[in-house]
C-alpha cells in the first residue's frame, strides 16, 4: 500500500503524476486550523508533506503523528519548527541548490536599479515628465568598480560575488561564519568583521537565512555605520533588517537608498512608508520566480519526498541527525 502524504501547494502536472505514482495524496489549499480540522483523517494517516509559504509547527504536528517527512519547495526554512520535527524524529527537506543563480541575479538586478534609479527613471518616462535631455535630478550613480560588501557566503553569496568581480571589477568585503577559501582565490574576497565591512561598502548586500542571530542583524546601529552615499540589498529573509530603523536612515539620509526584495511583512503592506520613496526599489519577494527555476525547485522537492520516505536521502536534508 502507498504511503500518504499531503500537499498543500499546486504542482506542475507531471510533477504532481511523479508524486502520485509513489504515494496517496490529499492535496490542500493551505494548512489553516480549519483545513486540518477538515481533513483530519489525511493528516492522521499523513507520512509525508509537501508545500511552502504555511507554517509547521507542534500544534500542526499533533495533528499528524505519522509523520516521517516534511518537503519545502524552498531553500529557506524558518516557516518550520526544526526543533519539534526533530524531536518527532521527522526529516526536514528543502532545495538549496537549484535557485542560486537565480536569486544572485536578482541580487544583482537590485544594485543596477537602485543605483541607475532605473525604476524611478522608467516611471517618470511613462508619467511624461522625459521633455529633454536629462539633467543631475535624473542621474544614478555608478556600479562599476564599486566595493561590494556581502553578508553571508554561501552558494548565492559566491555566485553574486563572481557577477560582481568578473561582471563589473568590483572589489569584494565579506562577513560569515567562516572563512571562505574559494571567494577569496576566486575573487579576491576579503574577510572582516562587520563594522569594517559596512564602513568600506558602497553596496551592502544581504543574502542570510533567518535564525535568533541574524533576526534584526541590521539596526539603526549597524545603518549609521554605512556611508550616506552606500546602498543596502535585500534578498534574503526581511526581518534581518530592522525595517522601521531603515525607514528611519532613508529618510533622514542615513544612506542612500535600499533595494529591497523581501520584507518584515510580506505581502508589503500598502501604507508602508517604503512605497512612498523614490530611493527604494520595492519587488514581490521574486528572488527565485522564473519559471525555471520554480519548476526544478518543485521538482526538487518532489525528489526529495520520495527520497526520504524510501530511505534514500543523500543531501538537502536540514536535520540529518534523525536518518540514523
Amino acid at each position: 500500500m502507498k504511503p500518504s502524504v499531503i500537499l498543500y501547494k499546486k504542482l506542475p502536472d507531471d510533477l504532481l503524476t511523479r508524486l502520485e505514482s509513489h504515494f496517496n495524496v490529499t492535496q490542500l489549499s493551505d494548512l489553516s486550523p480549519e483545513t486540518v480540522k477538515q481533513n483530519a483523517e489525511a493528516f492522521a494517516n499523513a507520512q509525508g508533506i509537501l508545500g511552502s509559504s504555511e507554517k509547521v509547527d507542534e500544534a500542526l504536528l499533533e495533528h499528524a503523528p505519522k509523520l516521517r517527512a516534511a518537503s519545502t519547495v524552498s531553500v529557506g526554512y524558518d516557516n518550520f519548527d526544526v526543533d519539534a520535527l526533530t524531536a518527532r524524529g521527522i526529516a526536514l527537506m528543502h532545495t538549496p541548490t537549484v535557485l542560486t543563480e537565480t536569486v544572485a541575479d536578482t541580487m544583482m538586478t537590485l544594485v543596477l536599479a537602485t543605483a541607475r534609479r532605473a525604476v524611478e527613471g522608467a516611471e517618470r518616462v511613462k508619467a511624461g515628465e522625459w521633455k529633454g535631455s536629462i539633467g543631475p535630478d535624473w542621474f544614478g550613480i555608478d556600479v562599476h568598480h564599486k566595493t561590494l560588501g556581502i553578508l553571508g557566503m554561501g552558494r548565492i553569496g559566491l555566485a553574486l560575488a563572481q557577477r560582481a568581480h568578473f561582471g563589473f571589477s568590483m572589489p569584494i568585503l565579506y562577513n560569515a561564519r567562516r572563512h571562505h577559501k574559494e571567494a577569496e582565490e576566486r575573487f579576491d574576497a576579503r574577510y572582516c568583521d562587520l563594522d569594517t565591512l559596512l564602513a568600506e561598502s558602497d553596496f551592502v548586500c544581504i543574502s542570510l537565512p533567518l535564525t535568533e542571530e541574524t533576526h534584526h542583524m541590521i539596526g539603526a546601529e549597524q545603518l549609521a555605520k554605512m556611508k550616506p552615499s552606500a546602498i543596502l540589498i535585500n534578498a534574503g529573509r526581511g526581518p534581518v533588517i530592522d525595517e522601521k530603523a531603515l525607514i528611519q536612515a532613508l529618510q533622514a539620509g542615513t544612506i542612500h537608498a535600499a533595494g529591497l526584495d523581501v520584507f518584515e511583512q510580506e505581502p508589503l503592506p500598502v501604507d508602508s512608508p517604503l512605497l512612498e520613496m523614490p530611493n527604494v526599489v520595492a519587488l514581490p519577494h521574486i528572488g527565485s520566480a522564473t519559471h525555471e527555476t520554480r519548476y526544478n525547485m518543485a521538482a526538487c522537492a518532489v525528489d526529495n519526498l520520495i527520497a526520504a520516505l524510501t530511505g534514500d536521502v543523500k543531501e538537502n536534508c536540514v536535520n540529518p541527525q534523525v536518518l540514523k
